[in-house]
């Protein structure tokens, strides 16, 4: 590109997704960007001006040729953006609406060196919803049958990945999802507004047209072991099965009615639709005054959900600052556009009941923050005698999420840390036992998506490695 085309491109703006009024979306669950009308995209993608060093790409879990899809849209071909992105990503309409792109591709993006970085995640979402939409979906060529089998165990974004990586070079994948529904926590955990189910539904059902076999209402450890899957013609297992096991504070009331983990609330209202009661038959509590718990994006989701069900209030109550909170900007501001009441430096002590058990209130003592932690953040240090009561009749706590314990209790031979999680190879998965690979939020803990990917990604190279030569 010469420099008078390149001095021209980094004169445009960065292009903002129509998105619904706050005052229209905090009443419904639709999604609350509308993303970019295709004139738009190629005006977003013109701001790429194809360095000879694409850090982004080297930012990007997955190494999406970026500079190559953001081409194709600036020449209109849509569609053909769509599927340079698949050679990549599985499931590029989901990572288009919740990676963390800001802390990735776009972080490194050296049109942002001056300016704002190239939207590259509201590309990818509208170059895989332009080919969704317009019918142009089509299944990549599988090679015949290698003979060999592998088990995914839990169909969130890592299994999601090894299963459609691993099809493709001709194995056969069998998902063993516990859950009524595939998709693990892009089903269960983020919401409608912020991530459609039928988007969700979509990507799975490529994944189906593939060739990749999915089973639900199938926990492994207790349907079958993971050795047994082994003995019974898998060739080779991946474990995903995420990060499920919500944590709590440990403080007095918390099995007070009206106190839930950010998991059961999100479970309910998003995979069992209990925002659509009684069409579900799926009850949640509608609180009038609501306090969400913790400041990841998860609490926000937490806090927004509860917003769209009518309440007089929603808090969400933080122990440190808001430059120290680990949500995505995007969704804090979106939070603070729909109303939500922050309540920063402040950190529960107690949960307080009526006589019936119900949760009426929470104390709080105000927090300062100290030196830093080993995460790099100021550590909150309670002010002595600074207590005082919000009164709220629901609260969600969204502090973290630990390994679902099953599948290590379940396997002889399965080393895992002192948290629980697997222990692997980060280049490859690899476990402490033979044929047997993981990746996800059961190695990380509680992290993202699109790093989950990551993984998936790695461990299928290597689980292909391992069938075909043997060799552990």
């Amino acid at each position: 590109m010469d420099p008078k085309e390149v001095k021209e491109r980094l004169k445009i703006p960065r292009q903002p997704m129509p998105e619904q009024d706050p005052k229209e979306r905090v009443r419904n669950f639709n999604e609350v960007p509308f993303g970019y009308p295709p004139e738009l995209a190629m005006k977003e993608a013109m701001r790429c001006i194809q360095c000879k060093k694409p850090l982004c790409v080297e930012g990007c879990p997955v190494e999406i040729d970026i500079p190559a899809f953001l081409d194709l849209i600036v020449q209109g071909k849509f569609v053909e953006a769509a599927r340079k992105i698949k050679e990549k990503n599985a499931l590029p309409a989901v990572c288009g609406r919740v990676c963390p792109q800001e802390d990735q591709c776009e972080k490194v993006c050296v049109v942002g060196k001056k300016g704002e970085p190239v939207a590259i995640g509201n590309l990818e979402r509208f170059a895989a919803d332009y080919e969704r939409e317009t019918g142009a979906v089509e299944i990549p060529e599988i090679p015949p049958p290698t003979g060999k089998s592998v088990a995914v165990v839990g169909s969130g974004p890592a299994g999601l990945t090894v299963a459609g990586d691993l099809v493709k070079l001709g194995h056969k994948v069998t998902i063993f999802e516990a859950l009524h529904a595939p998709g693990g926590v892009l089903m269960y955990g983020i919401p409608e507004f912020r991530l459609p189910k039928s988007i969700v539904e979509a990507e799975v059902d490529y994944l189906k047209r593939m060739g990749v076999e999915i089973i639900c209402n199938a926990p492994i450890g207790k349907i079958e072991t993971v050795d047994e899957l082994l003995q019974n013609g898998y060739d080779a297992v991946f474990l995903g099965t995420g990060a499920g096991l919500p944590y709590f504070m440990g403080i007095p009331g918390e099995n007070l009615i009206g106190v839930y983990s950010a998991n059961e609330y999100l479970t309910r209202v998003n995979l069992m639709k209990a925002y659509r009661f009684p069409e579900y038959d799926t009850p949640v509590i509608r609180g009038k005054k609501v306090a969400v718990i913790g400041g990841g994006n998860t609490a926000m989701d937490a806090a927004r959900t509860a917003l769209r069900l009518g309440p007089e209030k929603v808090y969400i109550i933080y122990r440190r600052s808001r430059e120290e909170m680990p949500a995505r900007l995007g969704e804090i501001h979106h939070g603070e556009e729909e109303g939500i009441v922050f309540k920063f430096l402040t950190n529960p002590v107690r949960f307080i009941g009526d006589e019936e058990g119900r949760l009426e209130a929470i104390e709080c003592v105000r927090m300062e923050l100290g030196e830093p932690d080993e995460s790099g953040r100021r550590r909150p240090v309670p002010i002595p005698g600074s207590e005082f009561k919000i009164p709220v009749d629901t609260a969600i706590i969204a502090i973290g999420n630990g390994p679902n314990p099953l599948i290590p209790q379940t396997t002889e031979g399965l080393k895992v840390n002192k948290w629980g999680n697997i222990i692997v190879d980060p280049e490859t998965g690899k476990t402490s036992k033979r044929g047997v690979f993981s990746g996800g939020d059961i190695v990380r803990g509680g992290s993202t998506v699109i790093l989950a990917m990551g993984d998936g990604r790695k461990a299928a190279r290597a689980i292909h490695e391992y069938l075909q030569t043997g060799n552990w």
